[in-house]
């Protein structure tokens, strides 16, 4: 199979639009099949190619208000041209927004069946960045670039259901694997988070980007919770608000490599308090490293978090609700540990390799399908 990616996002950036196309793409080399990737330019540097497959980069322009992602500043006729070159079986679509559009698009011209993911909730980060008016054009925008797809993917239950909502179609969900072997309860570092909580505090963590629409800073209601210290694993744009509005918390920045196992599995609980998450997997990798998570009843949570089992969800916005369920499992170490185990049990088969496979399946099935006529809806 040759399969073509156009990514939103890819490397130097690192997040989950560019984690699930690093997997995907080490999984078509390990089973034998060919790829290339079209993705945004980057002054940093974007590599010339990964898992051996070549990647090919589009203009594009800085966003100072989201300077992690990169908006596409190229022509639909180089987007078609790159496509038409290496003549895929299946185009694979990340996150399509802008570099989407033009290669679903390119993709329909061509007679090239597409699968398009949609992972990130554009529309809701333009309310959290200032930009409420903005809300419903996204959606439109999102929906006509979808319905183009011949497949469209959703990354959680609650995504699909909203997606289809706003009237997308031929909605499916696949979720994401998590490396149970990297991320794992042996990992943890036991002088580590000792440093952390020299009294014998339980540990309460927090880790991905620093941005507006992860809401880090509802956390405070936590700071003063007796016998627990709280760790923010993770840099961004917001760090220095936040490390005045979270005075007594330790902020570590960013981890990779093997120290971000070992920090993760260094916590005793997890606590992910954005409401815009399709999927969450830094949830999954906490869950991973047998720890029990909390996360509002909003988005990806809801599939990865079994309530009285793994971890609680709360009702967004509910920061009482929030602090009362983190002082349950800051109070009780037997609850703590089973929930942590549990997480750990349900998330072994989750493997990168299986969800692969899965979405091996999609492409083969939008191939079967063959290219889907351009919506009309808008």
């Amino acid at each position: 199979m040759r399969v073509g990616f156009v990514a939103e996002s890819f490397l130097p950036s690192v997040n989950g639009v560019t984690n699930s196309v690093l997997r995907v793409l080490e999984h078509l080399r390990e089973t034998g099949h060919e790829a290339l990737v079209i993705a945004p330019n980057d002054p940093r540097g974007v590599p010339e190619s990964y898992a051996g497959f070549p990647v090919a980069t589009t203009a594009s322009l800085y966003l100072p208000w989201y300077p992690d992602m990169r908006l596409s500043a190229t022509s639909a006729n180089s987007v078609h041209k790159l496509l038409a070159d290496f003549a895929p079986d299946v185009v694979h679509l990340a996150a399509p927004v802008i570099l989407g559009s033009k290669g679903v698009m390119a993709a329909a011209e061509l007679g090239i069946p597409s699968v398009a993911l949609y992972q990130t909730e554009v529309p809701r980060y333009a309310v959290q960045y200032g930009y409420p008016a903005a809300e419903p054009i996204f959606w439109r925008h999102l929906r006509k670039v979808h319905n183009m797809a011949t497949i469209n993917l959703a990354p959680s239950t609650f995504t699909r259901d909203q997606l289809i909502s706003h009237g997308f179609s031929r909605v499916d969900v696949w979720g994401r694997g998590v490396d149970t072997e990297r991320f794992h309860p042996d990992k943890r570092d036991q002088q580590l988070h000792d440093s952390w909580a020299p009294n014998g505090e339980v540990v309460i963590g927090y880790m991905g980007r620093l941005a507006p629409e992860k809401q880090v800073q509802d956390l405070h209601v936590l700071a003063d919770l007796p016998g627990a210290r709280l760790v923010i694993i993770g840099d961004g744009p917001l760090r220095a608000d936040l490390e005045t509005a979270l005075p007594e918390a330790i902020f570590v920045g960013m981890k990779a490599g093997d120290e971000l196992p070992r920090f993760l599995a260094s916590l005793d609980l997890f606590v992910h308090p954005g409401e815009s998450e399709t999927f969450c997997q830094t949830i999954q990798e906490a869950q991973a490293s047998g720890l029990p998570a909390i996360a509002p009843r909003r988005g990806g949570p809801i599939d990865l978090v079994d309530p009285s089992h793994t971890g609680w969800l709360y009702t967004p916005g509910d920061l009482e609700m929030l602090r009362h369920q983190v002082s349950d499992l800051v109070g009780d170490s037997f609850k703590r540990t089973s929930f942590g185990q549990t997480a750990r049990a349900r998330v072994e088969d989750r493997t990168w390799p299986k969800l692969c496979n899965q979405l091996l399946d999609y492409y083969s099935a939008a191939i079967d399908l063959g290219v889907s006529s351009p919506a009309k809806t808008g």
